[in-house]
């Protein structure tokens, strides 16, 4: 009898050995999960960060957080988003910085989403109209100065066909 219970006791040790080792590599595995969890946690949050930092005063919600469970009973933060207003101003000028300051927030993390270049190219149309916009603007002011000083030449000179034409090419320049 001495014997078998000598020869159950490594047994019994082997088995403990080898439950002690699974359970390490367990714990291992779950830290190793923790660690993959906590720095995709900090990168979501420094992505959301700066689209805030520079978009702050178009900025309708956020950020918020997807968030996914650790195996320490820990939420991580597994994605994010910021809502950026995108819509034209009353007047153009003012949709052009907004556009410009949207798509800066847009492409400001270091990595930008799929999303955020979406973002980024819709903003970038909105300043491409608006500079459309501004220089149609701008063309119909010079072609209202340009008639009221024609105008005034014209009343206070005797008629000459020279100006006439030289006028009508100037006007042509702005069509």
């Amino acid at each position: 009898t001495s014997r078998a219970q000598h020869s159950a006791i490594p047994a019994t040790d082997a088995s403990d050995k080898q439950a002690r080792e699974q359970e390490a590599a367990i714990r291992r595995e779950e830290q190793r999960v923790v660690q993959e969890l906590a720095a995709r946690d900090r990168e979501v949050r420094a992505h959301e960060a700066a689209h805030l930092a520079v978009g702050r005063e178009y900025v309708v919600s956020g950020p918020s957080y997807t968030y996914q469970q650790g195996p320490n009973g820990r939420n991580y933060a597994i994605g994010g988003e910021v809502t950026l207003d995108v819509s034209e101003e009353d007047k153009p000028q003012s949709t052009l910085d907004k556009a410009e300051t949207v798509r800066r927030a847009a492409l400001a993390p270091a990595e930008p989403s799929a999303q955020d270049r979406q973002v980024a190219a819709r903003a970038a149309q909105m300043a491409a109209q608006a500079r459309v916009a501004i220089a149609v603007e701008r063309r119909d002011a010079a072609q209202t100065n340009q008639s009221g000083e024609s105008e005034t030449t014209r009343s206070a000179q005797p008629f000459d066909m020279s100006v006439q034409t030289e006028t009508a090419q100037q006007v042509n320049v702005y069509a």
